[in-house]
């Protein structure tokens, strides 16, 4: 009898996990980038892959060197993962150069990739660009057009969709525009450019609005990693798009709330805040009920009324 209970539970331990993949940057100072993508996968119940597209030597105070891996070693690690795990969903955020994102449109291409999450990192919140022309370009014609659902901030919003956003309703027209042109979903951030931290989601010819409130907390650095890697880890574990979007909401907002302070610069979040809570939670465990985790339904961000 003890045998067989011993089996047993090792069969339950052993059951499949879901899986996802970041193709990021490395961020020496492990805020950003792949470092914190696999936390906030790892944290929120997926088994992390990565594939790097650069090296950085960076710390909260800002970026000392960048090294870019060549596209033909970029392809050989996509071909590594998608030949022996592969993963239930993608996550794609800084990319550089024309010729990598070429690469990473072509491997994900050809091994048909699902969940594909786009963070379209091209300009900073300040407005100063952060990659070429060139390679922005490549980014809209090639890797854009894939994406189930991309993740921009105002101003990379304006470069995609060809206008000011200087409103809610300004929102709501650049989501729609983006959308059209890329046939997949937008999250436009709103964040403190427009109001405190209300995102809206414009999917399928609707939209809806997904409220917060601002955390003051000055440690930020990260956070639209951590935001667009919780979405992928949500759709590799079977969630639709607004439930994926409301989860990664309420996570960034509790490895906010942590109130992690490292670092002289602008630190990073605590993305193990909650390492077995809420956040590992797959669909047929909120089913079955498992146990509540620290974190509260008032924690939760309410969600607004979809609009179509």
């Amino acid at each position: 009898m003890a045998d067989k209970d011993t089996h047993n539970t090792k069969e339950e331990r052993m059951r499949k996990m879901r899986t996802a993949l970041t193709i990021a940057g490395s961020d020496s100072s492990g805020g950003a980038g792949i470092q914190a993508d696999i936390k906030t996968m790892t944290a929120n119940g997926v088994f992390a892959m990565s594939a790097i597209t650069a090296l950085t030597a960076q710390n909260t105070t800002g970026v000392a060197g960048i090294m870019e891996v060549s596209p033909e070693f970029l392809k050989e690690q996509i071909d590594c993962i998608f030949t022996d795990i592969r993963p239930d969903a993608v996550k794609i955020g800084m990319v550089s150069s024309a010729e990598l994102i070429t690469a990473i449109a072509e491997k994900l291409t050809e091994y048909h990739a699902e969940n594909i999450v786009v963070d379209p990192v091209m300009v900073a919140t300040s407005g100063a660009k952060l990659i070429s022309d060139d390679a922005i370009d490549t980014l809209k014609e090639r890797l854009l057009p894939m994406a189930d659902v991309l993740t921009p901030n105002i101003p990379e919003a304006e470069v995609l969709s060809g206008m000011e956003v200087r409103t809610e309703e300004d929102m709501i027209k650049a989501a729609e525009k983006i959308s059209e042109n890329y046939h997949c979903a937008v999250l436009l951030k709103g964040g403190h450019q427009l109001n405190d931290a209300n995102d809206l989601l414009y999917r399928n010819g609707s939209y809806r609005w997904f409220y917060g409130k601002r955390i003051d907390n000055p440690n930020t650095h990260g956070t639209g990693c951590t935001l667009s890697s919780a979405i992928a880890s949500n759709l590799a574990k079977g969630f639709d798009m607004d439930t994926s979007v409301e989860r990664a909401k309420a996570y960034i907002s509790g490895a906010l709330g942590a109130m992690l302070d490292l670092g002289k610069g602008s630190g990073p979040l605590n993305h193990a805040f909650d390492i077995t809570g809420e956040y590992v939670k797959t669909p047929e465990d909120i089913a079955k009920g498992t146990p509540k985790s620290t974190v509260t339904e008032t924690d939760m961000p309410s969600a607004g009324k979809e609009t179509v």
